[in-house]
């Protein structure tokens, strides 16, 4: 495979690979702004496209979307504790309107829960309003420390969940449904397997009584936190007096959810699916699926090209004909670095001969076939390559994951063999601890299929409560 030499080879160097392939498929720009960047038309094509296939899964689902401020009192902030501690570090602050002094802090929006609890207060009633099944797509912000293009960064885009259930029941299957429309999408459309389970304590999200994640494995054996759904109980309705009239004519507080998905999962897509030479993408999320390039300058040739995009488009395959100026092999980089699925090669010979050249993007591979039976090509391609990047990214990550029944097999794993670790735990947050002493390992999460690796803990030999997957996180 020919290497694309505005990028670092990924085996040399994974983080500076990530950031050449960013810039060299134009998916986002550095700018003044300290930890911010300019979303590039190729990157936010490809947020658009996730946006509209997560936004009608929520609606198929009943919720409907909402916008509320981007600023939050602080008093308002301050009325769930184990809230607003979680994420005080990250906070920014308004302080000053034009050459006014304010009398109360504002923050900038980090997350929204208090915002929508203020909402709720009025406007629930009765039983009769539930369950509120809200979303939002905002901008956020959060004082991240290191930061990276779409992985990491200070302002970023994302959507949050938000849902007030009349019992706890109803909040709990709230949030296992929302999880699993994550792992749903990260598999179909994004072609990205996932481990799914429950946060430890220490690692929940701050006010919740517990949190649910899918994680996802990078190239590099890195872990990606991929989307949350986390269940409130009622702690927060408490904190905010949010009642309503019950069935039995009573005041009584609603279970509350939340959930949510970022920018980051470009990321992800970037680093499961490239290579060497930039963007690989799955052809369900691939804002461009085929690119139609005509070679040479007769016009018979471009009229055939033309032609054959309409008769993609029609079937509702996104293609587009790339006649420009440059030379075909500089065509052909370009849409390689950009990562359309499929290309369409067209000349005179093959014209003549009514042929046309289908490259895929996964594999460096070409075909050659009749014109007559572009659809049905071109439709089992996209098919094929949307399961082959699947398929090879569960291989890598099967491969990737791994087994520890003490401390030392987990500490040669941890140094040697980037990846998933499979250990059991015995629930104590002390372990976890001298855990993440091996090279900053976290718990990813605690499975619901449990397996039996051992009966006690990798960490202090004691009882063990759960077997948990354990990694180097992002």
């Amino acid at each position: 495979m020919k290497e694309n030499n505005a990028i670092t080879n990924r085996d040399v160097d994974f983080a500076k690979w990530y950031t050449d392939v960013v810039r060299a498929a134009h998916l986002a720009e550095y700018t003044s702004v300290k930890g911010c960047v300019a979303i590039e038309p190729n990157g936010y094509a490809i947020w658009e496209r996730m946006q509209q296939t997560l936004d009608k899964m929520f609606k198929d689902l009943g919720h409907v979307n909402v916008c509320l401020p981007l600023l939050i009192p602080e008093s308002l902030l301050q009325k769930e504790k184990d809230h607003v501690k979680g994420f005080a570090p990250e906070v920014a602050w308004v302080t000053r309107l034009g050459n006014k002094d304010l009398e109360e802090r504002l923050c900038i929006r980090p997350t929204s829960e208090t915002m929508f609890c203020e909402y709720w207060k009025n406007k629930l009633k009765t039983y009769r309003d539930l369950p509120f099944l809200h979303n939002q797509w905002v901008n956020v912000f959060r004082n991240e420390k290191e930061t990276r293009p779409f992985l990491r960064s200070r302002e970023f885009l994302w959507q949050e969940g938000h849902t007030l259930h009349e019992t706890k029941e109803e909040a709990m299957q709230e949030t296992d449904r929302m999880l699993n429309v994550y792992k749903t999408f990260f598999e179909e459309y994004l072609a990205i397997p996932v481990i799914s389970g429950k946060k430890t304590e220490k690692e929940k999200f701050a006010g919740a009584e517990y949190t649910l994640t899918i994680e996802a494995l990078m190239h590099n054996g890195v872990c990606l936190q991929s989307a949350t759904s986390h269940f409130f109980g009622n702690g927060f309705a408490k904190a905010f007096d949010i009642t309503y009239l019950s069935r039995e004519n009573k005041r009584e507080y609603p279970y509350q959810t939340s959930w949510g998905s970022t920018t980051r999962m470009i990321a992800a897509l970037i680093m499961v699916h490239g290579d060497n030479k930039g963007l690989v993408l799955p052809p369900k999320i691939a804002p461009k699926q085929v690119v139609i390039i005509p070679i040479g300058k007769e016009d018979s040739v471009k009229e055939q090209a033309q032609f054959l995009n309409e008769r993609l488009n029609k079937i509702g395959v996104m293609s587009y004909v790339d006649d420009s100026e440059k030379s075909p092999g500089f065509r052909f980089a370009e849409a390689e670095v950009n990562g359309i699925p499929v290309r369409v090669e067209i000349g005179p010979r093959d014209l003549a001969n009514n042929e046309i050249t289908l490259a895929r993007r996964d594999k460096d591979e070409k075909i050659t076939v009749s014109i007559d039976v572009l659809e049905d090509k071109v439709t089992s391609l996209l098919e094929d390559i949307q399961n082959n990047l699947y398929n090879q990214a569960k291989k890598r990550m099967e491969s990737m994951t791994y087994t520890a029944k003490n401390m030392d097999e987990f500490k040669e794993i941890i140094e040697n063999h980037p990846g998933f670790v499979k250990a059991m735990w015995c629930g104590n947050q002390e372990c976890e601890e001298k855990i993440k002493e091996i090279r900053g390992c976290k718990s990813r999460c605690i499975p619901e299929e449990q397996e039996h690796i051992s009966d006690t803990c990798v960490c202090c030999g004691k009882e063990a409560k759960h077997m948990v997957y354990w990694g180097i996180q992002y």
